[in-house]
């Protein structure tokens, strides 16, 4: 692929993506949503974030692994309690982070 049809793709996506999320900011006020997509839109974030970080979590070369063993596991669960106890996303991270160090270096 040459230099200039890549061009090309990033530009048609770039676009695409503007459009995509344009058709939102544009109608909104004039066309009224049904209150269960109003509900349904509030859990987009969370569903995007999750199907962005579960396969890392659960998969190794393409398999699933789901072991005590698994370092990038067990540090997503130390994550999640630390999350859900502290509210804190500075704490998450540097408690997830370290669990991730410490168990890459135990095993």
């Amino acid at each position: 692929m040459n230099s200039l049809t890549l061009l090309w793709v990033f530009i048609g996506a770039g676009l695409a993506t503007f459009l995509i999320r344009l058709s939102f900011i544009a109608v909104e006020g004039r066309v009224r949503l049904p209150a269960w997509f109003r509900t349904a839109l509030q859990f987009v974030p969370a569903a995007m974030l999750s199907a962005l970080i579960a396969p890392d979590l659960l998969m190794r070369g393409g398999e699933l692994y789901v072991s005590p063993l698994n370092a990038r596991l067990v540090a997503g669960l130390v994550a999640i309690v630390i999350a859900a106890r502290t509210r804190s996303i500075g704490w998450t991270i540097v408690g997830g982070m370290a669990a991730l160090l410490a168990m890459e270096t135990l095993i």
